[in-house]
């Protein structure tokens, strides 16, 4: 049985919505009936999950603050408030510490300002156009609440997201604003296996083996998908989730319990 979240006619900003886990809420959200605007850089599939989804696209490069304004004057056109913002942009990729590359530090930089500076920057754009109800929605990570050895930049910006979310919270919350973080385990995408891939590498292991060790720390072994996240962004988005404010909901089949 569907289950529905009264989200008929609400307006849904979703970014990196061309991704594994972003394409799976785009098509989670229409099946509720929000009006989409689904936002990532270009040379994405953006364009066709859009037309098969019947909604709007914004090209953007998240660390442009031009670009980030033309998105703001698209939903103001388009729209004039949004209900749902989903900041569900973010790359992922190693920094072990003793790279010593010159470039090493820039890759640092650029995951920090990718994964967090940016959600910062167009949510604090879009502002003036979240009515009172309006529901901001962070991705984190269960990194964001334990250290990973090699990945010290990806796990340091999921951290960020959580402080972020809960400062936010407090300070949106007088607007009748909720600003929560989902923080997903283990997700099948082609981010999560690169990142699998080179654990392994590191470790001198297989992928199939990395793969093991993983699923025997969940509670329930399966590795989760694109499509067993949506629920949860759709239940942060609705009314029955109206309590809820500066949470940050682990989602990882029980890996991390808190």
């Amino acid at each position: 049985m569907a289950v529905h979240y009264g989200l008929q006619g609400k307006t849904v900003l979703i970014t990196g919505a061309a991704g594994g886990i972003g394409s799976a809420l785009a098509r989670a959200f229409a099946a509720q009936g929000a009006r989409l605007m689904l936002l990532d850089r270009p040379d994405t599939t953006l364009p066709a999950l859009a037309s098969e989804l019947g909604a709007d696209t914004a090209v953007c490069d998240l660390g442009e603050a031009t670009q980030v304004e033309h998105v703001v004057q698209q939903v103001r056109t388009r729209w004039g408030v949004l209900d749902v913002l989903v900041n569900n942009a973010g790359t992922e990729y190693p920094t072990p510490l003793d790279n010593r590359a010159p470039d090493a530090m820039d890759a640092w930089s650029f995951l920090l300002d990718n994964n967090v500076t940016s959600m910062v920057r167009l949510t604090q754009a879009l502002l003036p156009l979240l009515p009172r109800g309006a529901s901001v929605i962070n991705q984190s990570s269960i990194w964001g609440r334990i250290g990973v050895a090699g990945f010290s930049a990806y796990a340091a910006s999921k951290h960020a997201v959580v402080g972020l979310t809960r400062s936010l919270a407090l300070e949106l919350g007088p607007r009748g604003i909720r600003v929560n973080a989902v923080c997903p385990g283990w997700v099948r995408t082609a981010a999560a296996l690169r990142s699998l891939s080179a654990m392994a590498k590191e470790q001198g292991r297989s992928e199939a083996a990395m793969e093991r060790e993983i699923l025997a720390r969940q509670a329930m072994p399966v590795m989760l998908t694109p499509d067993d996240l949506a629920g949860v962004f759709l239940f942060l988005a609705s009314q029955g989730s109206h309590s809820l404010t500066g949470q940050c909901l682990v989602a990882s089949h029980g890996e991390v319990m808190a």
